[in-house]
Order: structure tokens, then C-alpha cells, then sequence
């Protein structure tokens, strides 16, 4: 399966303080001309990674992405684990940049609170690049996905199940963190096109399996079948709404859809269990902010900003996704 990539921008690697959306000339590399030899095969080169939590099978993949990149490289990577702390996420750039790595890569726990992170990698010259989530901080370099598309193509889904026509509860993600908020904003504007389509609950379920069950079990209760359909803003989460929906024997009454197509979503769509899942390609995302590092430690010029689009995935399509 083919995965297309959009850039936008242009910026110098050679320049980490720049803005993405002014930063379009080349500029003498941060990391001088005598590292370049030495960023030929990656040999002697450092990365720093610190994602989102790796409680989360997304995120996961996007380290596993990380890693398997650096290793193709020759690259040694550092990688930590905030467990969804911006303040220990700035902590440990901090540590990356005592250490001297030559580049950092983040996936941001928070699009606010993250984002002194950006600004002190900068300061201290070393490259940043964030990967899937953003920060009001503008990086180097930014990879990942629209998330507003996510959730655009899951409501427009849902809508044309239900006739454009009943109510909608939306399992939210980590309350500020940029793929929440965006994810948040596509389905609004969906349903704003739909005026026979009704929010009818939303909250937190924190990407959360465990917490998204609990809380569908509490919709449920309160609800009952006036629930038609269920938008969760991952697959993690999608997984535990699908489980109390078959619990209390509801799931034939809801269209229920998730994104991510994490293992779990994709058997699931696979045996008809689960309505629909968005594909977002964590391992690509990963791999490229990785390719744009090490670019930008070589002296080259590199994207701003590239996007990997979404999926949407029924069972029509699954076992294009399936591995």
C-alpha cells in the first residue's frame, strides 16, 4: 500500500531557531562542517527520543518507527518515556541536550506545556523535530497527520450510516494534547453540517481503554438506546467502547468508530464487531522524523511540515490494512 506524503514549507535544517513558516533559506549548519563526514553513515551520531506514554499501542509504534529508522542509520537514539507528563517531557530534553545529542525527536504531551521543550532545544542549537503532535512553540521540523481529518472522515461516516439523522457520543482523548483538540475541532465542524445529528455526551477517556469502558458503561446507564453511534478519538479507547457496548447488548444499535487501525480496531472491523477504525501511519510518521533529523544534521535542506494523510477503514477495505 502506497503512502503519500504532502510537505509544505520549507525549512533550513541548518537553522533550528528558525520559524517553519520564514525559515526558507539555507543558513550554516548548527552542527558545523566538521560533523557532516561523520552524519554520512550516522556513525558517532546521538538522537534523542521522548514520546507521549508508551502505555499506548500507537505510541509504541511510533518508537518501535524510531528505532528501527536509527539502527537502518547506523544512529544511536536515547528514548524516554514522560507517561503523558509534559514536565518531565521537558525534563528529559533537557537531559538530551546536557548530553550533547546531535538532534531530538518528540511526540508532545501537550501542545501548551510542551512546549518550552521546542524553545530550549533551540537555544542550545540542537535540532527538534516533533512527531504526530504539536506545540504552540513552532520546532524545526514538524511530521505527523491533520488531525482534524481524523475525525472528518469518521463523523462523515457515521452520518451517512444514520441518514444524517441521530445522536452521537465522542470519547475524547489527554484534554490538551494537540491531537485531542484537533480531533475535537473536525468533528464539530462535521456536525455543524448535519443540524439533524445531536452531541449528545462527550468527555475525557485520557486515550484510555480501560477508562473509555467505564465510561461508555456510564452512557449506557444514563442513555440508554437513545445512543446511535460512538466517536472515539483513538482506537484504544474505541476498543473499551466496544467492549461495554457488547456487554450490555447494544453494540447491533450503535455505529461505533475509532482512529489510529491499531491490531485490536482492524480484527475487530475484520469480524464485523467494529463499525469502522481511521488508519493514521504511526510507523511512517516515525521513519520520516527520523529521515529529517538526520538531514538536518548533515547540512540539508528539509520540509517544514510534512503530512501523511488519513484512512478510512470498513470492512470493505480492511485486509489492505490487516498485516
Amino acid at each position: 500500500m502506497a503512502v503519500i506524503f504532502a510537505v509544505v514549507g520549507c525549512v533550513a535544517c541548518a537553522a533550528p531557531a528558525a520559524e517553519p513558516e520564514t525559515a526558507t533559506e539555507s543558513a550554516s549548519a548548527a552542527t558545523g562542517a566538521e560533523d557532516t563526514a561523520a552524519a554520512e553513515d550516522g556513525e558517532g551520531l546521538v538522537f534523542g527520543f521522548t514520546t507521549i506514554t508508551n502505555s499506548n499501542e500507537f505510541m509504541v509504534k511510533i518508537q518501535k518507527g524510531i528505532e528501527d529508522k536509527c539502527a537502518e542509520l547506523g544512529i544511536e537514539v536515547i528514548c524516554n518515556d514522560p507517561d503523558m507528563d509534559a514536565n518531565k517531557q521537558i525534563s528529559q530534553v533537557e537531559s538530551f541536550i546536557a548530553q550533547g545529542v546531535d538532534a531530538i525527536i518528540m511526540d508532545p504531551c501537550d501542545a501548551d506545556a510542551s512546549s518550552p521543550a521546542v524553545t530550549k532545544a533551540q537555544e542550545a542549537g540542537i535540532p527538534i523535530i516533533n512527531v504526530n503532535s504539536v506545540t504552540t512553540a513552532a520546532p524545526d521540523v514538524f511530521v505527523g497527520s491533520r488531525d482534524e481529518e481524523s475525525s472528518e472522515l469518521a463523523i462523515e461516516f457515521i452520518a451517512e450510516k444514520l441518514g444524517g439523522k441521530g445522536n452521537i457520543c465522542m470519547i475524547h482523548g489527554n484534554p490538551g494534547q494537540s491531537a485531542e483538540i484537533k480531533r475535537s475541532d473536525g468533528a464539530y465542524a462535521v456536525l455543524e453540517q448535519y443540524p439533524d445529528m445531536t452531541l449528545l455526551a462527550e468527555d475525557t477517556a485520557h486515550w484510555s481503554r480501560e477508562e473509555a469502558m467505564a465510561l461508555t458503561e456510564n452512557w449506557i446507564q444514563s442513555y440508554g438506546d437513545q445512543i446511535n453511534a460512538i466517536f472515539s478519538q483513538n482506537d484504544e479507547m474505541v476498543m473499551g467502547a466496544l467492549k461495554a457496548a457488547e456487554n450490555n447488548n447494544m453494540k447491533e444499535n450503535m455505529i461505533i468508530v475509532g482512529v489510529d487501525a491499531i491490531p485490536d480496531a482492524l480484527q475487530a472491523v475484520k469480524d464485523g464487531r467494529l463499525d469502522a477504525t481511521v488508519f493514521q501511519d504511526a510507523y511512517g510518521q516515525a521513519t520520516m522524523a527520523v529521515e529529517m533529523a538526520y538531514k538536518m544534521v548533515k547540512g540539508e535542506e528539509v520540509e517544514s511540515e510534512t503530512y501523511v494523510p488519513f484512512q478510512l477503514v470498513t470492512i470493505d477495505n480492511v485486509d489492505n490494512y490487516l498485516e
